[in-house]
């Protein structure tokens, strides 16, 4: 996929490494995201998969090597303009419980005073259309929403700052499997109309497989398998990778 022009990459780790004391969660880590792809990311727990996704924004900084996001070291960047610039979503959504949907969804923007009460009802309204909800719940609070919904709300508000890279955390491990059909499909959907970066990680191999553009395998901090669900479907490439596709079958 890569064509040598660094444009194209959203995301570079290069020669990444992330240490706690003696534990060594990334160990000389190199990829490259390209810009417009789904790259889903499943591994064993404590492979580095959350630790990857953390140094995207900023939220931890390598023990050595760099992250470069559009071009640009992680590290030596102005990180809440980043995280402005980037979506992130996690499996607990994180809404705030004392604001409504509008209130939670318009959070980010809000912050850099981006929007005006007109473009705030536009957004609110667009945003809730793209997830899949109904308008009407601008005005509900977290309380009285379903899991599903939740997690629909903490995809709008990753979207509010209408982000080039959204980040993903096992974001719908927390509801049912007929939901999170649901929300995979309105996913796919949202990366085909807005031609997002998503970095996505999951526990799931179908959801994986289901996902991606290419799919990352992670072991022990380091990259297992790197290729699109077919080639890996077709070729493992490892007992590990094996193992895990075997879960597919169940």
């Amino acid at each position: 996929m890569n064509n040598g022009n660094t444009y194209d990459i959203a995301v570079n780790f290069q020669h990444v490494s992330v240490s706690f004391g003696d534990n060594e969660i990334l160990k000389d880590f190199s990829l490259e995201v390209q810009k417009g792809e789904c790259l889903t990311i499943i591994g064993t727990s404590g492979c580095g998969k959350t630790t990857m996704l953390r140094l995207v924004n900023g939220l931890l900084l390598p023990s050595s090597g760099t992250v470069e996001v559009n071009g640009q070291d992680v590290g030596t960047s102005d990180l809440i303009k980043l995280r402005r610039e980037i979506g992130y979503a996690i499996q607990n959504v994180g809404l705030f419980p004392h604001m409504t949907v509008r209130q939670n969804i318009a959070y980010v923007p809000s912050l850099s005073k981006r929007w005006n009460r007109q473009e705030e009802n536009r957004q609110i309204q667009r945003l809730l259309t793209v997830v899949g909800l109904d308008a009407a719940m601008a005005d509900r609070y977290p309380s009285e929403l379903s899991g599903g919904q939740k997690q629909r709300v903490g995809i709008a508000r990753a979207l509010a700052a209408n982000p080039s890279i959204l980040l993903m955390d096992e974001p719908f491990g927390a509801v049912d499997s007929i939901t999170r059909r649901g929300l995979q499909k309105e996913l796919k959907n949202l990366h085909k109309s807005l031609g997002l970066t998503i970095l996505f990680v999951t526990h799931d191999i179908r959801e994986a497989l289901r996902l991606g553009d290419r799919v990352l395998v992670m072991k022990e901090g380091k990259i297992v398998r790197l290729d699109t669900p077919k080639a890996i479907k077709e070729n493992p490439g490892s007992d590990f990778v094996a193992r895990l596709l075997d879960e597919d079958e169940e």
